[in-house]
């Protein structure tokens, strides 16, 4: 499989601000100064090889959606959050409007940054394209098409073009979608949510964002080391750092960077990426925490080595 992300902030969109870029810019000329960067070639050659993904890139800003390729024909996505529109942009720009497609669509819950996207997904206002809408979660439908209603949305759900279908998923049932297998599982988190297990030929990806974890709770811990035991990736909600899902911010619905690497420890998974970055954490903040993430799995590892990623708009990972 190959899983392409198009959206990786949570709660809400994060734009980089003019503010930012300028500060990027100015770090990049001040340690590039006297390197005699006087070509494109050149100075895209510093920045590849001299300056850190924080400082010549950012980890984007659009909240949750990300892209499994199966092999097959037609699409497989996790979550409609903002990033959902730049997947649409792409599809369309790859087969044309008159080309119609079909899109399988996997929700972890109805919170408005998991679903905001729809209203701009272009594929729904094209008559001939077929989008199949799945989730364990009991108010998709009317989430859904509650979105597109005044006056929240110029575009009422029934003026969209496109055959829209909600089919509803039982957790722990394997169901073969988009060229897959996906099971879903229950996860702890305010208006419930819910993990999918997506498997193709001997391969498995792990989409688990919004969920909290209480390592005291050794049944349900068990549980989920069982939904994530030896997947070749593993997309986790670590949002927040570990004192805060222990204090401040306990019962808030997420997990963290810490919480992530034991379980996928004790799960055997092969890779750890993390997901759902906190939107007040700017680039080098997010870099810092990866540097810290691959840190605490060296020196925490006990078996095999679980490799260690952060997600970012526009990453590519090879399963």
């Amino acid at each position: 499989m190959r899983v392409i992300f198009w959206g990786t902030r949570g709660s809400l969109p994060t734009p980089l601000s003019a503010k930012s870029v300028r500060q990027k810019i100015v770090a990049a000329l001040v340690k590039g100064a006297h390197r005699g960067l006087d070509t494109p070639e050149k100075a895209a050659a510093f920045c590849e090889q001299e300056l850190s993904f924080a400082e010549s890139a950012t980890f984007g800003g659009n909240s949750s959606c990300v892209q499994i390729e199966t092999g097959g024909p037609e699409y497989l996505l996790c979550d409609l959050g903002s990033g959902a529109r730049e997947f649409a942009v792409s599809a369309i720009a790859k087969h044309g409007p008159a080309a119609p497609q079909t899109y399988h669509v996997l929700v972890s819950h109805v919170h408005w940054d998991h679903i905001m996207g729809f209203p701009f997904f272009v594929p729904a206002f094209i008559p001939g394209n077929r989008i199949r809408i799945y989730s364990c979660h009991a108010k998709l439908e009317q989430a859904i098409r509650g979105q597109n209603a005044a006056p929240c949305f110029p575009v009422e759900f029934g003026a969209l073009g496109a055959r829209i279908e909600f089919i509803p998923l039982e957790p722990g049932r394997p169901y073969p979608i988009g060229g897959a297998t996906v099971t879903g599982k229950a996860q702890r988190h305010g208006g419930d949510s819910y993990g999918y297990r997506i498997e193709k030929d001997g391969k498995s990806v792990v989409y688990t964002t919004d969920s909290e974890h209480k390592m005291e709770d050794v049944v349900a811990l068990q549980e989920f080391v069982g939904f994530l035991r030896r997947a070749d990736l593993v997309i986790f909600d670590a949002m927040y750092s570990l004192a805060d899902t222990m204090s401040l911010k306990e019962d808030w619905g997420h997990s963290s960077n810490v919480i992530g690497v034991e379980l996928c420890q004790m799960a055997e998974a092969r890779h750890l990426c993390l997901f759902h970055h906190e939107p007040i954490f700017d680039d080098a903040r997010i870099d810092k925490i990866l540097a810290e993430t691959v840190r605490l799995e060296q020196i925490t590892r006990v078996g095999h080595p679980v490799r260690i990623s952060s997600a970012h708009d526009g990453l590519v990972i090879e399963v």
